[in-house]
């Protein structure tokens, strides 16, 4: 698209009392939204419709223009995205981008993020997909609003628009003169749709994109300012709480609620079926009345869990149905060395720092809820149906939580401050999950079994590989009420939706079972477990984190059998050059060398892959020292090589790196949900350990490969499987034994160094 193709404004509307502009518009020429008979141009007579271009990113389901970006009269613009910040430092990039593309100054810049009532419908921030579909989009939009303003200033000067050009939130004729954005764009309104073809500017142009900016949503984190959802006081606020029963399968029979009514500040007792909740003025009068509660509940409970000790046949002896992941060539290659080994992993939590929260109110008959949840027009949506109301009687605002990545117990604490909101209209309710609440009932991250069969030629290459995952879903966001907890209590309930096997490039407990490496005959196949004898869903990565794990540390074996380094094996089956690329800068960064010897008791640990074979490329070396008579593991270093295709803000992408690399060596090291036959046990921090400060690394080198003019490729979530496993090979190393169950805990390796 050039200058010369864009139209120019034209005053349709008025933004009364806002004296702003929503700038959108069409692009007539390069959409091909509408096409004229031949003759009749001018008067634009016998409009057809035609289908239009496939649009880039989160324009292909939100293509209005006004959803995206708009700016006032003062020049001010404001950015929209559907898209959470959960930590990921998205809130700066995407404000960075709007800022290169539209020749703004960041500081002139604000962003509204997801809000059912202002922003596109995104669906969930999941899957590193926010600067790769939300980001793509507003930089297209951004690009194609810059051009508008050059258009419509060069139309007020009368010269030719190829010769106009935007800086510094202004349009600069070839004179000299200039008008600034707010003059142009000053009560009036356009209204159209995206065209698929923006005129990007070239990264050796850039000057905000590609450079390091200290991100937004740190300084109330780190100085005790407001910064979450558990932060909120509005005026009139009251404080909520829930008793959840003691068990899963559980049912409330019955419960005395007259000494808790009767308690001081207590306002309300709810009761539904078995959903018990309370209100009250203050806090610790709330929390106070729910131990009273708890105490008065009479519950009936049945055994419903496996036997934790066995959980691994007892996922293997569920029934499963089978998908197939890839398939190419035929297995059974005569004159293979054949190899085999199975991994374990149990089921793991969010562990969410801040226990889950949210603020509601009903108000002239709306619901507003401002919740940490990852998708506000999902959770919309399930909110409503528990409520009986039309989707329009609920509003979601993101309001950002303390700990997240996946789906934990956000959308589960909306819904409770929901319906206590529906006992009190008018006063704001503030619902705040215990510790043992998040704990024993946020949904968990799916318990795991994987097999690689694999089989080698003389020289140890590859030829043929089988690798096979058992796993339940790992995706019950909501889409309905019945993936809520509140809602499931209710009478009647609201039953789950039955999770449904399928099989999609993006992937689910499957993601990441399917190697980058180039094997000339595999067969991947996921064996969906439906039955759900605990509650899961997403935790960060889905099913990568335990595919990439079990197939990296598989690789080590491999290469050793081979009698080949580690790096050169993996190099040896790689094609893909930008992820040789990867795995050769973090050798280099590392120190890597062929054949080399960790000090004793030391070792050096490598792994790599693209995240869900289409998202960033990220390979990472590891140093750990092991304690053999404590089993303590201390990571001593790691060097870590990423490609995220075009880099808005590279201190964004090293951080997400680093912090995917701590989070997965906590999977790694300790994190397991324990339970008994029927109540999940793990719910503190004693039960439920987790990395700490002084097991840090001394430092954890992140460097990024340069992809100038490449689209982006989301890297939140690409360090997790590399990291894992490059700690878990380093164990080995360092042990001379591999473990094959997780979490590798102190017992374990001792044991294990000891035999």
């Amino acid at each position: 698209m050039s200058p010369s193709h864009t139209p120019s404004l034209s005053r349709r509307s008025v933004l009364l009392g806002t004296g702003s502009l929503v700038l959108a518009f069409s692009l007539r020429d390069a959409f091909g939204q509408t096409v004229t008979s031949p003759g009749n141009e001018a008067q634009n007579f016998q409009a057809v419709e035609e289908i239009a271009p496939e649009l880039p990113g989160s324009l292909k389901t939100n293509p209005d223009l006004e959803s995206w970006i708009r700016i006032d009269a003062a020049g001010h613009g404001t950015v929209f995205t559907g898209k959470a910040e959960l930590g990921q430092g998205i809130k700066t990039a995407l404000l960075q981008i709007a800022a290169e593309e539209l020749e703004m100054p960041f500081e002139r810049l604000s962003l509204v993020g997801p809000d059912t009532d202002r922003s596109p419908d995104e669906g969930f921030t999941a899957g590193s997909h926010s600067v790769q579909d939300s980001g793509t989009a507003i930089r297209h939009v951004a690009a194609q609003i810059r051009d508008i303003l050059i258009a419509e200033g060069a139309r007020r000067w009368g010269v030719p628009v190829e010769g106009v050009r935007a800086e510094n939130a202004a349009v600069v004729a070839p004179d000299g003169r200039s008008l600034p954005f707010g003059a142009l764009v000053s009560g009036e309104r356009i209204e159209g749709r995206a065209g698929p073809f923006a005129r990007l500017k070239p990264a050796d142009a850039f000057r905000e994109m590609g450079r390091p900016r200290a991100r937004i949503d740190i300084p109330g984190k780190v100085t005790g300012g407001a910064a979450y959802v558990q932060d909120m006081r509005p005026e009139g606020m009251v404080h909520g709480r829930v008793v959840r029963p003691p068990s899963p399968r559980a049912r409330l029979v019955s419960v005395d609620t007259a000494p808790v009514e009767a308690m001081p500040g207590v306002l309300a007792v709810v009761r539904n079926g078995s959903f018990l909740g309370l209100l009250a003025e203050k806090e610790w009068q709330a929390i106070k009345a729910l131990w009273t509660l708890s105490s008065l509940a009479r519950w009936e409970e049945r055994e419903s869990l496996p036997d934790a000790a066995a959980l691994s046949e007892a996922i293997l002896a569920f029934p499963a149905q089978d998908g197939v992941v890839a398939k190419d060539g035929e297995l059974g290659t005569a004159g293979l060395t054949p190899f085999e080994v199975t991994f374990t992993r149990p089921y793991q939590l969010h562990a969410s720092i801040g226990p889950s929260c949210a603020v509601a109110v009903l108000s002239e008959s709306v619901t507003t809820v401002w919740t940490h949840t990852q998708g506000v027009y999902p959770d919309r949506e399930a909110i409503a149906e528990m409520l009986r109301v039309e989707a329009t009687a609920v509003r979601c605002i993101h309001v950002e939580g303390s700990g997240c990545y996946g789906h934990n117990g956000a959308d589960d604490a909306a819904a409770d401050a929901a319906l206590l909101a529906q006992a009190l209209p008018g006063r704001p309710v503030r619902l705040q999950w215990m510790r043992e609440q998040e704990h024993a009932f946020e949904p968990f991250s799916p318990g795991m079994v994987t097999r690689v069969r694999a089989g080698t030629d003389a020289d140890g290459s590859i030829v043929d590989w089988r690798y096979e995952v058992w796993s339940n879903t790992h995706n019950s966001r909501p889409g309905g009420a019945g993936a809520l907890l509140a809602a499931q209590h209710l009478d009647p309930p609201f039953a789950p939706a039955a999770p449904r096997l399928r099989i999609t490039p993006e992937g689910n407990g499957d993601r990441n079972s399917n190697p980058l490496y180039a094997f000339p005959n595999r067969d991947v196949v996921w064996h969906f477990v439906e039955e759900m004898p605990l509650r899961v869903s997403a935790l960060r990565g889905l099913g990568a984190y335990m595919n990439v794990f079990s197939i990296e540390n598989a690789m080590d074996e491999l290469a050793a059998r081979a009698g080949a380094d580690p790096v050169a094996f993996r190099l040896r089956h790689l094609r893909d050059e930008r992820a040789r690329a990867v795995v050769e800068r973090a050798a280099a960064m590392f120190g890597w060398k062929p054949g080399q010897t960790a000090p004793a008791h030391h070792g050096y640990g490598f792994a790599f892959a693209r995240y869900k074979n289409l998202a960033a490329y990220c390979a990472v070396a590891m140093e750990v020292a092991v304690e053999p008579d404590t089993g303590r593991v201390r990571m001593r270093r790691a060097a870590a090589s990423v490609d995220a295709g075009e880099v808005v803000n590279p201190d964004g992408i090293a951080n997400q790196v680093q912090g995917g690399i701590l989070q997965s060596a906590s999977w790694t090291l300790c994190e397991a949900v324990t339970f008994d036959r029927t109540r999940v046990t793990s719910v503190d921090w004693s039960t439920y350990p987790i990395l700490r400060f002084d097991a840090l690394p001394e430092a954890i080198d992140v460097e990024i490969v340069p992809r100038p003019g490449l689209p982006f490729l989301g890297a939140g979530e690409c360090s997790q499987g590399p990291g894992g496993a490059a700690l878990a090979n380093a164990i080995a190393n360092a042990i001379g034994r591999r473990l094959y169950d997780l979490p590798l805990t102190r017992e374990r390796i001792r044991a294990a160094a000891e035999a």
